[in-house]
């Protein structure tokens, strides 16, 4: 039996989305690395994946991220020739 018992983080108010059981929690229920959250409502949780698909596209669209100076130097691939 162990001594300490490993407890999940969180309190009643905080919602969560489990990644595992794809639903919403109050608490939260599942580890952390299972979810997302803490969330201040239950409608912003059961949003989470959307809320998460969004923010992918806008980081995968910003040229922030893609430097202009890191592009190929040989485009057209003629470095054979």
């Amino acid at each position: 039996m162990a001594l300490f018992k490993k407890r999940t983080v969180g309190k009643p108010g905080e919602w969560y989305y489990c990644l595992v059981h794809q639903k919403v929690e109050e608490g939260p229920e599942c580890p952390a690395k299972d979810r997302f959250g803490p969330y201040t409502t239950r409608e912003e949780a059961e949003q989470a994946m959307q809320t998460a698909q969004e923010r992918n596209l806008e980081w995968e669209t910003d040229p922030k991220w893609h430097d202009a100076t890191a592009t190929d130097p040989d485009p057209e691939g003629d470095r054979d020739r």
